[in-house]
């Protein structure tokens, strides 16, 4: 049989032709059995279609397929169980005789894009609890978050001490890497400004106040240490931008149409989080606030969209 007969076949009867070739290939009893149920888990959690794409798809597609089923089906981190699936997944691939090198990249599982990258996932409630899920289990994630908030609403709230502010300003610009080389100025500028009743008040004005100034004479733009600084006073009223969401939203944009804007309309603030609150509605993730949003997006674009230091 070649795959096109295969793919006819009913779910059952696919199983036993399966679990009879391992036996004939003289794998244990418990590999047999487990393989069985296994390598079918997509199928029968998913759909026939979206089990054949991942088949016929590169591993890295067929992981994202899993995990999006897992992250539905499962209450733990979808990850803790996807190499097992994905070994007998891959055995299920050596029955078919499909061999990773000729496997068409071009292969797009349900529910995804069609054009740029077909491996992103599309954006759903599932996906983003994966993703909130797994900021929260990574250490070094969630206790630099905790510090941050006991320095931001604890320790030095107000911003009208130059020194709280240069604390505040300092340590962001270590936590976040976001090479502005000459603090102290930032401190003053943010100080000038008098802005806790506008950080109160959810002011998108204030970000691009904060994120033109001079230092020695030279005009500098800290638009992203900007959102950050506010949204760490205010992380419901204030979305961080940063590359990854830039990067995320123009995607979406290009793939799905959620909205229509220039790329440039992402550095004007006031339209950057309207963008967000438009994301969040086209789908359908109106349960997550916009601090949940930030976290969700920016791991998804530094899982599909990494930076390459290389160019």
């Amino acid at each position: 049989m070649n795959i096109e007969e295969y793919k006819k076949l009913p779910l059952e009867q696919l199983r036993d032709e399966y679990g009879n070739c391992l036996i004939k290939q003289k794998y244990r009893e418990t590999t047999v059995n487990t393989s069985r149920t296994d390598a079918f888990y997509i199928w029968r959690n998913g759909s026939r279609g979206l089990f054949w794409q991942a088949v016929e798809a590169d591993d890295k597609t067929a992981e994202n397929i899993l995990l999006g089923i897992l992250a539905e089906k499962s209450s733990v981190d979808p990850r803790r169980n996807i190499s097992g699936y994905m070994f007998h997944l891959r055995l299920f691939r050596s029955f078919l005789d499909i061999k990773p090198a000729e496997i068409a990249p071009a292969a797009v599982p349900e529910k995804r894009m069609t054009n740029t990258d077909p491996s992103v996932l599309k954006p759903s409630p599932a996906q983003a609890k994966h993703y909130l899920d797994l900021w929260d289990s990574l250490e070094n994630y969630h206790l630099q978050e905790d510090a941050l908030d006991r320095l931001f609403f604890k320790l030095a709230p107000g911003n009208e001490d130059v020194t709280d502010i240069l604390l505040k300003a300092s340590t962001l610009n270590d936590f976040y890497s976001t090479n502005i080389f000459s603090i102290f100025p930032v401190a003053k500028h943010i100080q000038s400004l008098h802005i806790d009743e506008r950080l109160k008040a959810g002011d998108t004005t204030l970000v691009g106040d904060i994120q033109h100034l001079t230092i020695n004479g030279v005009e500098k733009n800290i638009y992203s240490f900007a959102t950050k600084y506010c949204s760490h006073h205010n992380p419901l009223e204030y979305p961080i931008y940063d590359s990854y969401v830039d990067r995320v939203l123009r995607h979406y944009r290009d793939q799905d149409g959620f909205a229509e804007f220039k790329n440039e309309e992402l550095k004007d603030y006031a339209r950057f989080k309207e963008l967000l609150i438009q994301f969040r509605e086209f789908y359908g993730l109106q349960e997550y606030d916009l601090k949940q949003i930030d976290k969700y997006i920016w791991q998804l674009g530094k899982d599909y969209f990494p930076k390459n230091y290389g160019k």
